[in-house]
């Protein structure tokens, strides 16, 4: 089935899209702004409001992302395709409300540095590094997911969704746990 073609599902005309486009500008532009703030130092004097409480607003969302994502797998173990969708785009608001916080205070704040040592620094490090691979991973890889299900590829979607759900709730807990460990430092 080519992208013109028309498709009759549940009732509903709909044209398959091709998605590829936007997801490969969407991830270049999201992982590009991280990439590009976290080379960058950071204003020493903003003082509009206190950029150490974006961090914990960090934390919050992804928090959120975590259990709306539990909660869309649940859901679709039940079968409740409405509900896990609603969770779903859930995560992805809490997820687009952590990346304005992120971007922001790197945007706003010179980078924090980690002050622990000895083997409590091994477990930060090592969560931190595949917490940050696999968070420019999980971009690609969850608007592949959503787009296959927008053009009801149910096959693919549930076959690239077995892969996805488990890293971004790995992104998404491993985000808190970074939060929790270098909230001492700030």
């Amino acid at each position: 089935m080519n992208n013109d073609q028309s498709v009759d599902s549940n009732s509903m005309n709909f044209k398959k899209r091709n998605y590829k486009p936007w997801i490969i500008a969407i991830t270049i532009i999201v992982n590009g702004l991280v990439i590009v703030l976290s080379g960058m130092p950071g204003y020493e004097n903003f003082d509009l409001f206190n950029v150490h409480v974006l961090p914990m607003m960090n934390a919050i969302f992804n928090s959120f992302t975590f259990a709306f994502l539990l909660t869309a797998f649940i859901m679709i173990l039940k079968k409740n395709v409405k509900w896990h969708r609603r969770f779903i785009y859930a995560a992805f608001s809490s997820t687009a409300l952590f990346l304005v916080t992120y971007v922001s205070y790197h945007f706003l704040s010179p980078s924090t540095s980690y002050g622990g040592s000895g083997w409590m620094a091994g477990i930060y490090y090592f969560i931190l590094i595949t917490h940050i691979v696999l968070a420019a991973v999980i971009v690609p890889l969850a608007l592949i997911t959503v787009t296959r299900a927008w053009n009801m590829e149910n096959e693919l979607h549930k076959k690239i969704a077995r892969w996805t759900m488990p890293i971004w709730l790995y992104v998404s807990l491993t985000g808190v746990l970074v939060y929790l460990m270098i909230s001492p430092y700030y």
